[in-house]
């Protein structure tokens, strides 16, 4: 029962992405080299945002996941903030920082006061497929963004919750492509954080070394 049960599933994700659109093929590559670039902190990451966010604002909204079409639209504003606060460093300036853990607290406390409220008016409101789920996962995308364009470390912990959560929220919706789009950015947040930490670490030797 259980191994018909896999190979009825492995089918249906074979016809899933077999049925994937040129358009989604785009952003999902496109969307890779962003997250990429980004773990590499290299600028240019922003503008491969930009063009994948716009993507997805159509496709989000196409597949009745209102909240996620809005959040692309603040992921597109957060992609030119970062272009331009990282283009105003240079790699070798753009140092990474750490929050202390009552700014957490405090983010992921009041992230999920909003997400409850924005989930039950969506559930109430509109036909919204998967509510709470889409509404985490937009809320704290929303810090998570904020914390990459500044640089802090802890970003890439964020992104791992979230895009484990956006796998099943897209493949929820017959977007397989997507869905494994974001197991693979799972995978490349882990490394991305394990490489910031390496250089945060690198970044208070070299402070260490300068002030004696």
């Amino acid at each position: 029962m259980f191994i018909l049960a896999s190979m009825e599933i492995l089918e249906e994700i074979k016809q899933g992405l077999i049925n994937t659109s040129l358009l989604e093929w785009t952003a999902v590559i496109i969307g890779t080299f962003y997250v990429i670039l980004i773990a590499l902190k290299n600028r240019w990451g922003w503008c491969f945002a930009m063009v994948s966010t716009s993507i997805y604002i159509y496709l989000c909204y196409y597949a009745n996941l209102f909240i996620e079409s809005g959040l692309q639209i603040f992921y597109f504003v957060m992609a030119i903030y970062g272009w331009v606060s990282w283009n105003k460093t240079t790699s070798k300036t753009r140092n990474i920082i750490k929050w202390p853990v009552k700014y957490h607290l405090i983010n992921i406390g009041i992230s999920a006061l909003i997400m409850f409220v924005l989930g039950y008016f969506m559930e109430l409101y509109t036909d919204q497929e998967s509510p709470y789920l889409d509404a985490f996962t937009t809320v704290f995308s929303l810090a998570a963004t904020f914390m990459a364009a500044h640089r802090v470390l802890e970003n890439w912990l964020y992104w791992i919750a979230i895009d484990a959560a956006l796998i099943f929220l897209y493949a929820g919706r017959g977007f397989y492509l997507t869905g494994f789009h974001y197991l693979i950015y799972t995978i490349i947040a882990v490394f991305a954080f394990l490489s910031w930490y390496k250089m945060f670490k690198n970044q208070k030797n070299e402070n260490s070394i300068h002030r004696s």
